[in-house]
C-alpha cells in the first residue's frame, strides 16, 4: 500500500453551468456551495436524494451545512425538492457567483457521509482524488487550484 499523500489545504471550484452552477460568495465574504447530492440505489438500498447548502468562511473552512432529505429518487416529490433548493438559494441574500476555494470536509447526516472526501491511492502510481459525496458526481485531482472537476 502506498504512502498517503497530504490532503490539499484548499480545493478550487470554478463557477460553471453544470454541477458548480451555484457556488460563490455572500456579501459578507463567506463562500457557499448549493448542490443536490444523492445516495444511489445499490445492493438493496433504496437510495436517497438531498439538497445541501454548504457555507464556508472566507478562508475556506466549513461553517455550516444545511441538508434536506427527500427519499428515493423514484418516490421523491421533485417540486418539493425544487422549492427547497430555491429557498436555500434565496436565503443567501445578495450573492456573487464566482470561484470558491474550500477545504476538504466530512460530516454525517441521515446516516450518510457528506463532503469533499479523499479517495486514497490503493496502488503505487495511483493519485489522490477528492470526491463530492454522496453521489461521487464531482471528482477533483491535482493541481488542486485548477478549479476543474471530472464527472
Amino acid at each position: 500500500m502506498p504512502d498517503r499523500p497530504d490532503l490539499p489545504a484548499l480545493i478550487a471550484i470554478d463557477h460553471d453551468d453544470y454541477h458548480a452552477e451555484h457556488v460563490g460568495r455572500l456579501a459578507d465574504g463567506r463562500q457557499f456551495f448549493l448542490t443536490t447530492p444523492f445516495a444511489g440505489a445499490l445492493q438493496g438500498a433504496a437510495g436517497n436524494e438531498f439538497v445541501a447548502l454548504y457555507l464556508f468562511d472566507a478562508a475556506g473552512a466549513l461553517l455550516e451545512a444545511r441538508i434536506d432529505e427527500f427519499g428515493p429518487r423514484a418516490q421523491m416529490d421533485r417540486e418539493a425538492r425544487n422549492r427547497v433548493y430555491e429557498q436555500r438559494l434565496a436565503e443567501l441574500g445578495e450573492i456573487e457567483f464566482d470561484r470558491i476555494e474550500i477545504a476538504p470536509f466530512s460530516l454525517t447526516r441521515f446516516g450518510v457521509e457528506f463532503g469533499l472526501i479523499p479517495n486514497w491511492p490503493e496502488d503505487e502510481g495511483e493519485q489522490l482524488s477528492i470526491s463530492l459525496q454522496p453521489g461521487d458526481y464531482m471528482a477533483f485531482f491535482e493541481p488542486w487550484d485548477s478549479g476543474d472537476y471530472d464527472t
